[in-house]
């Protein structure tokens, strides 16, 4: 029998007595048994391109490949020019 998971995206921190603290609540009430997949980078420093490129491989962000999302052209807005 298959057993169908949903899946729930958090950060957190593993403490110095290998115990994880989550940086926010989980969205479910428990009592209730989880699986647990722990995934940390081979260094301590993720760049801006790890990030994106996360975020990009995401399923929680799986809507925004619907058409119905694209709700602004290449025309909307003004240019942005950082001057600093």
């Amino acid at each position: 029998m298959e057993t169908k998971m949903t899946a729930v995206e958090l950060t957190g921190t593993i403490d110095e007595h290998r115990r994880l603290q989550l940086d926010g609540q989980l969205p479910i009430a428990g009592p209730l048994r989880v699986r647990v997949l722990v995934l940390y980078p081979a260094s301590e420093d993720w760049d801006e391109t790890e990030w994106l490129r996360t975020g990009a491989r995401n399923p929680a962000f799986d809507y925004l490949r619907d058409s119905s999302e694209d709700v602004y052209s290449l025309t909307d807005g003004k240019p942005f020019s950082d001057q600093a």
